[in-house]
C-alpha cells in the first residue's frame, strides 16, 4: 500500500450514495477516491482537480454519463483522463456508445472487486 502521496486519484460519479460507498471500500486502500454526485459536479471536480481516472454511472438524472463523458472528451483540460462506465445500464448498445465516446472500459454493477480493481489498475499505472 503506497502513502498518500503517491496514490492515484480517482472520481466515482454516481447518483446513489450506496454506490459510491461500495467503490471506496473496494479502491481507498490503493487510491484517493474522491466522489460526485451528479455530472455537474464531476465536471467541476474533474477540471479543477484532475484525477488520474474516473469511474463513471450512465443513468444519473439532469445530466447523463454519456453526456459527461462527451463533455470531459471535448475540453483540452480532461480529455486524456480515463473514463471506465460503472454502471448498471444493460442495453447492448450502451457498451458501444460508451466506447464511441471515448470511455477505456465499460463494467456492469454490482461490480466484481478484483475485476474492478485490475480494469482500474490497467488504466492508471
Amino acid at each position: 500500500m503506497a502513502d498518500d502521496s503517491e496514490k492515484k486519484t480517482i472520481l466515482t460519479v454516481d447518483d446513489a450514495p450506496e454506490n459510491i460507498d461500495v467503490v471506496k471500500a473496494i479502491l481507498v486502500p490503493d487510491y484517493i477516491v474522491k466522489a460526485a454526485i451528479n455530472g455537474k459536479m464531476a465536471l467541476k471536480i474533474a477540471q479543477s482537480q484532475k484525477p488520474d481516472l474516473i469511474l463513471l454511472d450512465v443513468l444519473m438524472p439532469g445530466m447523463d454519463g454519456f453526456e459527461v463523458c462527451r463533455q470531459l472528451k471535448l475540453d483540452p483540460a480532461t480529455r486524456d483522463i480515463p473514463v471506465i462506465f460503472l454502471t448498471g445500464e444493460t442495453d447492448p448498445t450502451s457498451e458501444a456508445k460508451g466506447l464511441e465516446l471515448g470511455a477505456v472500459a465499460f463494467v456492469l454493477k454490482p461490480a466484481d472487486p478484483t475485476l474492478l480493481k485490475d480494469c482500474v489498475e490497467a488504466h492508471v499505472g
